[in-house]
């Protein structure tokens, strides 16, 4: 066992999980008064981020341990937890690559994060391409009609 404390919170419009149209959706990071603002000097100079963060919202009684229907959609296969990227997670945790808007002091404003209002905030890295995977990404074809609509704008 081990305790992990959130370095930020995020603040934007979106209230309520939902699982589509987040490619349009700006959100502001504000790191928590427990770092400086020398914990962000130079993350201006990347383009993206990738953001760690925690489902907040997600109930002890809703987290899987083993297969189920990505969305609880039967028409998609039985797949284990881990072979998907829901909530309903053993830790909880999400993990988003976003684009970066702008700095401003402990203010980080990035789009594409899909996490609501007020989730807590794990961690944040800069991407850089030698981190990116080296071949092709594969995947099967059911994920890709999974997100069909998450990223498309509103």
């Amino acid at each position: 066992m081990f305790t992990i404390e959130a370095i930020g919170t995020v603040s934007n419009k979106r209230r309520e999980i939902e699982d589509d149209n987040w490619g349009s959706v700006q959100s502001t990071i504000l790191v928590n008064d427990s770092f400086s603002e020398e914990s962000l000097a130079g993350v201006e100079t990347f383009s993206h981020l990738e953001v760690l963060f925690y489902f907040h919202k997600v109930k002890e009684e809703k987290i899987m341990k083993g297969a189920r229907h990505p969305r609880n959609n039967p028409a998609l296969p039985l797949v284990g937890i881990f072979a998907q990227r829901g909530k309903n997670r053993p830790n909880r945790l999400g993990l988003t690559t976003v684009k970066l808007i702008s700095r401003q002091g402990k203010c980080l404003v990035v789009e594409g994060l899909d996490c609501i209002d007020g989730t807590p905030i794990i961690d944040i890295k800069p991407v850089m391409k030698e981190f990116l995977p080296h071949g092709p990404v594969i995947q099967p074809e059911w994920s890709h009609d999974l997100m069909k609509e998450y990223w498309s704008k509103k």
